[in-house]
């Protein structure tokens, strides 16, 4: 129910723009989060907009760097990712979190739908 897309391969200083669309149910009633897993590394929270009040929260990595929005008529969030590091290298999941707000959207566990992740790659 949530497809991610637009990894790839980029240099160091690149740019890249994540997208998660939703299907099968509308998503305006969740929280999205994005997260993510390097080799042989837990999933790390990366950003995520709650429910209701639609703030945006982000992993102090990639602050400045990522941004995070949504587009609820096309039931599909987005994740524009500039001045990559090599460190951003990782596979990348969105999830959705039923009513999710800033006590949860940081929690992996708190999450209800996951996509099957997109993988990014960093060159230095």
């Amino acid at each position: 129910q949530l497809q991610a897309s637009g990894g790839g391969l980029v240099q160091a200083g690149g740019s890249l723009r994540l997208s998660c669309a939703a299907s099968g149910r509308s998503f305006s009633s969740y929280a999205m989060g994005w997260f993510r897993q390097a080799p042989g590394e837990g999933r790390d929270f990366v950003a995520a907009i709650s429910w209701g009040d639609g703030g945006t929260y982000y992993a102090d990595s990639v602050k400045g760097r990522f941004t995070m929005t949504r587009d609820n008529a096309k039931n599909t969030v987005y994740l524009q990712m500039n001045s990559l590091k090599p460190e951003d290298t990782a596979v990348y999941y969105c999830a959705a979190d039923y009513r999710g707000t800033i006590a949860t959207i940081q929690t992996l566990w708190e999450y209800d739908y996951w996509g099957q992740g997109t993988q990014v790659t960093v060159s230095s």
